[in-house]
C-alpha cells in the first residue's frame, strides 16, 4: 500500500457531493433544521485536513472501482447508502510540508450523489457530520476547491 504521507506517486481518491432535498433529509433523520436543499459535509478526523469540514470521501482500495469506492466511503463516514451520479470534477490536491516537499498528493474525482437509505451520522473516521445550506458554507471554513465543486454540482443536477 502506498503511504498517504510522502507518497511515491499520487493516490486516487473519490468524493461525494450529496445533495438532499428537505423532505428526504427529514426521512433520513436530520430533523426540522434541514435546509430546503442541503449538502452533506464531514469534519475530517485525520490528516490531511484534520479538523476541517469537507465532502465525504477517501482513497480507493486496491481492486476497487470508483463507484464502489465512493459508495463505501460515504457509508463509512455518513451512514448513508447512495446512488452515484455524474462526475463533477477531477483535480489534484497537492499539499507541501514546511520545507516544500510533497507531503500529500491526491488525484480526486468528485461525483454528484443522492441518498437512497440510511441515517445521517458521523462514522468512526470523521469527527462530525452535518447537512449544510450550500448557500451558507463560509462558517465551515472549507477549502475554496470544495466550495467550487459544490457550486458546480448544484448546476449539474
Amino acid at each position: 500500500m502506498t503511504p498517504r504521507e510522502y507518497p511515491a506517486r499520487p493516490i486516487v481518491g473519490v468524493g461525494a457531493v450529496i445533495l438532499i432535498p428537505r423532505t428526504e433529509a427529514l426521512a433520513l433523520g436530520y430533523g426540522e433544521a434541514a435546509p430546503d436543499t442541503g449538502v452533506v459535509l464531514v469534519k475530517r478526523r485525520f490528516e490531511p485536513l484534520a479538523g476541517r469540514w469537507s465532502l465525504p470521501g477517501g482513497a480507493l482500495e486496491i481492486g476497487e472501482t470508483l463507484e464502489a469506492g465512493i459508495t463505501r466511503e460515504v457509508a463509512e463516514e455518513t451512514g448513508l447508502a447512495i446512488t452515484v451520479g455524474p462526475i463533477v470534477e477531477v483535480f489534484d490536491r497537492i499539499l507541501l510540508d514546511a520545507s516544500g516537499r510533497v507531503q500529500y498528493h491526491f488525484v480526486l474525482i468528485d461525483y454528484v450523489c443522492r441518498p437512497v437509505d440510511g441515517r445521517l451520522r458521523a462514522g468512526s473516521d470523521v469527527a462530525d457530520v452535518t447537512l449544510a445550506d450550500p448557500d451558507e458554507l463560509e462558517p465551515f471554513g472549507m477549502t475554496e476547491k470544495a466550495v467550487e465543486v459544490i457550486r458546480k454540482a448544484r448546476t449539474a443536477i
